[in-house]
């Protein structure tokens, strides 16, 4: 069988760089000499194989950036396993960490001897150490295992090449790109002590909180630091004191020369996912059906906790994490749809469609394979909007409302009891605040989804209540054991009184399975699968015609580059490249907590906006055009030398159809000035240690 390692030129990327300059999210072993001379052009001093090159002697640059369990980036910026990335991405450990008496989200984290960083109990740095193109292998296998009659789904495929692939202390994970037009295997070195070492308070890493997320300007310090420990020979282990910090195979060089405008700018990291190869039967059923839904319930649910919040410190730390991760989603799809209409993204896939339905008629066999596809797809999604409508409403009302839901599939026996865990989550619960985020979903849920879908217990409480939704949340909540600590304690082995409560039954009216039925009834062909057929016929269409591609993003490592620049995001508006301190203090608000300032902090901004060693005269964040989405947070901004010059931290809201579409002018990064990072760590917080290890300290 042969196997393909692919560095350098890759023959997926073809032909002349069609693709707007700072669209792509490129996979980094596959980077062509088109590619590479284009980058190069714009100003990069670096070869391909300075970035990836698995079989060389020595490091490359993708050898300092990890991910973060695929969730977020980082990248190694000393030999001695120091690890930096977003404080965003930190804020689950950080917030766990915490207590009322220790509260490091708003006291900040700072680790100043090295016995006091905080181990971090199942977080995992992963290096990526190899790339291999299996397609053809991957390809016979699926036909051997249909020939012998067995599943070959992804699954399957997975579990066999990554058994295969695995061993000498590397993870390895198969991946399907263009629906399984190509397929890689991904060998990573995963490390699992990881130790936080220091993290800002929020009042500077999150300046501006929610009101400035996607927002430019921003003054975000949106960073935080881990090292990663390993068995005194180097290899990775399990948290032990006998550990010791990692020796990298290579970390980035810091610059502190910061940027100007026009300079080249390369972002490496392990973005999360993009649907760039959706239809847009797919794009107008998010805009119009989910979309609207998700964002809309989530908005009202924010509302009520963080009036709560505001009032009580306490609730404020015990539901910080999980407003955190709302408030970020919600307003991201919130900022996608208006962008979607904004920029007309499905016009925009219709056109393509044209193309691609021409290209599919000028053959036979695509005809064969094709021919009904764009047909199927609009009738596929006519035929399930209702039943989508209510299934969304499902999810975000009942599922993801209030957290109750979590404490009765648990109580109701569909998740493998554990009455102690069951317990634990219930005690994180504030049930006077569950009660408001239940109240409001239950109206949202009752009011929006046809009868047909409501189970024989809600549509009882509709005939007994009608639209009195305080009526039935009073039948439904208060009547519950859930709603009361006391009966709740009674719970414990007690089938039948679980069986008849009221809010466990209505919860469990309605299963998820029952609006998967119905869909596979109402579609003549499975729209997902239609979906992936899509993608493969786009595919095939760029590569015949010789056009430049990358697959969606799927959390594996890519890589993209632009420049650093302004943006005008509206007709006469034209907001520069950088953020300074004056903002900060321009935009204090000390009745605010999202833009209210530690005195401390004020003072020093007041008194030192400025530190001669490193070079730093102010600058707090800056923009650039390269391509980004979620799963880049904390990735490392390097200069046309590779050094680094920032973290990329957020997009802008008029990026927002990124997910499904590149907005050519409007798509940035916004990144955290390394130089303000070092400011905060050495002149704020004095963690001489840390810039000891930097080797900054005589600079």
């Amino acid at each position: 069988m042969k196997r393909k390692l692919i560095a350098g030129a890759a023959a997926l990327l073809l032909g002349s760089l069609t693709a707007a300059a700072d669209e792509g999210m490129w996979m980094v072993h596959a980077i062509s000499r088109a590619l590479e001379a284009d980058m190069q052009a714009r100003g990069c001093r670096l070869s391909a194989g300075e970035i990836y090159n698995a079989d060389a002697p020595g490091a490359a640059l993708c050898d300092a950036v990890v991910s973060l369990d695929f969730a977020c980036t980082g990248s190694i910026i000393s030999d001695e396993g120091l690890l930096i990335t977003n404080h965003h991405c930190a804020f689950a450990d950080i917030h766990a960490l915490s207590s009322n008496e220790h509260n490091y989200l708003e006291e900040g984290f700072w680790a100043m001897l090295r016995e006091q960083e905080m181990p971090i109990p199942g977080k995992n740095a992963l290096f990526l150490r190899k790339v291999i193109d299996v397609t053809e292998e991957v390809e016979a296998l699926s036909r051997q295992l249909a020939g012998e009659g067995k599943p070959a789904g992804m699954r399957k495929l997975s579990a066999i090449m990554e058994k295969r692939y695995s061993g000498n202390g590397l993870q390895a994970s198969l991946e399907s790109m263009w629906a399984g037009s190509k397929y890689y295997l991904c060998l990573y070195e995963v490390y699992s002590d990881i130790r936080l070492v220091a993290a800002p308070p929020l009042c500077i890493a999150a300046f501006g909180g929610d009101i400035d997320n996607w927002e430019w300007p921003q003054h975000k310090c949106d960073f935080a630091m881990y090292r990663i420990y390993c068995a005194p020979d180097g290899s990775p282990a399990s948290y032990s004191e006998e550990n010791v910090p990692l020796r990298p195979r290579r970390k980035l060089e810091i610059s502190l020369n910061g940027c100007r405008e026009g300079d080249f700018a390369m972002v490496l990291g392990y973005p999360g996912s993009t649907h760039r190869y959706n239809s847009s039967s797919k794009l107008e059923f998010e805009q119009n059906v989910s979309l609207p839904i998700s964002s809309g319930v989530r908005g009202k649910i924010m509302g009520i906790m963080k009036t709560a919040m505001e009032k009580d410190p306490e609730l404020k730390l015990k539901y910080s994490e999980r407003f955190f991760s709302l408030s970020n989603v919600q307003e991201y799809e919130e900022g996608t749809l208006e962008c979607y209409r904004r920029f007309a993204v499905a016009d925009e896939k219709k056109a393509l469609e044209k193309e691609l339905g021409k290209w599919i008629g000028e053959d036979a066999g695509r005809m064969e394979r094709w021919g009904s596809l764009l047909g199927d797809l609009d009738a596929g999604y006519k035929a399930i909007y209702e039943l989508k409508k209510d299934e969304n409403y499902y999810r975000e009302c009942l599922v993801r409302g209030s957290s109750a839901f979590l404490v009765a599939v648990r109580l109701s026996g569909k998740m493998k009891q554990n009455w102690k865990s069951i317990h634990k989550l219930y005690s994180s619960l504030d049930m006077d605040l569950e009660r408001r985020i239940f109240r409001c979903c239950l109206e949202e849920y009752l009011s929006n989804v046809s009868v047909k879908h409501l189970g024989p217990y809600q549509k009882e409480l509709l005939q007994r209540f009608g639209s009195d939704w305080d009526a039935i949340c009073s039948e439904v909540w208060d009547k519950s054991a859930l709603s009361d600590p006391e009966r709740f304690g009674k719970l414990e082995n007690c089938r039948e009184l679980c069986e008849n409560d009221p809010l466990l039954r209505f919860y469990n009216d309605v299963k998820i399975v029952d609006f998967h039925k119905e869909e596979e009834s109402l579609c003549r062909k499975d729209v997902l699968s239609l979906g992936r057929e899509y993608t493969r016929a786009l595919y095939g269409m760029r590569l015949d015609k010789g056009i430049m591609q990358y697959p969606d993003a799927n959390s594996t490592m890519r890589l993209s580059y632009g420049r650093v620049c302004t943006l005008s995001p509206r007709d006469a508006v034209l907001l520069d490249w950088k953020t300074s301190v004056a903002g900060i203090l321009q935009k204090e608000e000390k009745d605010s907590y999202d833009f209210s300032l530690r005195k401390d902090w004020r003072d020093m901004l007041e008194t030192s906006p400025f530190c001669k060693r490193f070079n730093w005269n102010g600058e707090v964040d800056f923009l650039t055009d390269n391509d980004i989405t979620g799963g880049n947070s904390g990735s490392p901004v390097l200069d046309s030398r590779g050094r680094l010059i920032g973290l990329a931290f957020d997009g802008n809201k008029e990026s927002l159809a990124g997910d499904s579409s590149y907005t050519r002018d409007y798509n940035k990064s916004i990144n955290v000035d390394i130089r303000y990072v070092l400011y905060v760590l050495g002149e704020y917080a004095g963690m001489e240690r840390i810039i000891t290890e930097l080797g900054l300290r005589n600079w």
